[in-house]
């Protein structure tokens, strides 16, 4: 038993043009960093395979999956303001997806102890009808519905440590009691969604936790946040987590205010591990998000790398 590890080449692909936060050497900082240190090695790696578009529309209408086919195929190069695309960002967000299910799989198997999945595009801010913030199609949402429905397991936990709110995944799932969304992220900032007070819909009320923490918080307010978040698993007893794993928290990181540090993200990576062994004999998948200090990127994943293999001996 050991960690497994996503990355692919391919994903350097989606080219999000010059000056974009979201680009490929976010992908080359992890991959170099993890040769340098030696820890590539002691990986199990995963290939990566293109999702079956059945489980992407388990998440996003068929409309939407082929109007993003459409404007990649078309040669537009945004979505939006924020999001850029190319012609091959859909091959590869497909991929990405792919990636994270193929995770999903060897975890679930039993074939590695966790997995962390160095993908791209990210995709916690994709509603479903629309993409934003960077991300097209929602890859830890598409997961959860993959594991409830090829995996047969009931009730999985997300939690998003990601500086910004991911919307689009609470939103999919705020009417659901099967699925408990938890988030520790800066408040005010974008997508402006994410108050204390929104805890769920209809059914789904209780399920979705909002930490909002306000601009500068660091290591030792995001570990007290952590209570809350663990009586919240406690509660739910999750037989599977999904981690969305962004590290635009950090303090380098020039588009949030956070001040958190490498030991901070190895605490809190600690900590979910300690609860998936308690509650799911270990099942736990990491999935890039943000992080966008190439510095503090390769940091912050080297140490949950670190601790993700300490929990797979």
């Amino acid at each position: 038993m050991t960690t497994g590890f996503i990355f692919d080449e391919r994903y350097l692909l989606h080219d999000t043009g010059p000056g974009h936060p979201e680009r490929p050497e976010r992908l080359r900082a992890i991959g170099d960093r993890v040769r340098r240190r030696g820890i590539w090695d002691r990986l199990r790696h995963i290939d990566a395979v293109p999702a079956e578009v059945k489980w992407i529309e388990k998440v996003h209408p068929a409309a939407y999956v082929s109007s993003i086919e459409e404007a990649c195929r078309e040669g537009r190069d945004h979505l939006d303001a924020d999001t850029a695309i190319s012609p091959r960002s859909y091959e590869v967000a497909v991929l990405a997806v792919g990636g994270v299910l193929a995770a999903c799989d060897a975890v679930a198997r039993g074939d590695v102890a966790n997995a962390f999945c160095a993908v791209r595009p990210p995709g916690h801010h994709a509603e479903r009808n629309r993409a934003m913030g960077f991300c097209l199609f929602n890859s830890v949402a598409v997961a959860v519905r993959y594991l409830q429905e090829h995996h047969l397991f009931d009730k999985i936990l997300i939690l998003d440590w990601d500086v910004h709110h991911g919307n689009g995944t609470q939103h999919i799932f705020e009417e659901d009691p099967t699925v408990c969304y938890i988030s520790l992220h800066q408040w005010p900032l974008y997508p402006g969604t994410g108050a204390s007070g929104e805890r769920g819909r209809g059914a789904g009320v209780g399920y979705t936790l909002n930490l909002a923490l306000p601009a500068g918080s660091g290591d030792d307010d995001y570990l007290a946040a952590f209570d809350n978040a663990e009586e919240k698993i406690e509660w739910f007893d999750p037989d599977f987590i999904l981690v969305s794993a962004g590290f635009d928290a950090h303090w380098g990181d020039s588009l949030a205010r956070m001040r958190v540090t490498e030991k901070g993200f190895r605490a809190m990576t600690r900590r979910m591990l300690d609860r998936a062994a308690l509650h799911c004999g270990g099942r736990l998948v990491a999935v890039l998000e943000g992080g966008y200090d190439l510095e503090g990127l390769a940091d912050s994943v080297e140490v949950c790398l670190e601790e993700m293999m300490k929990a797979g001996r």
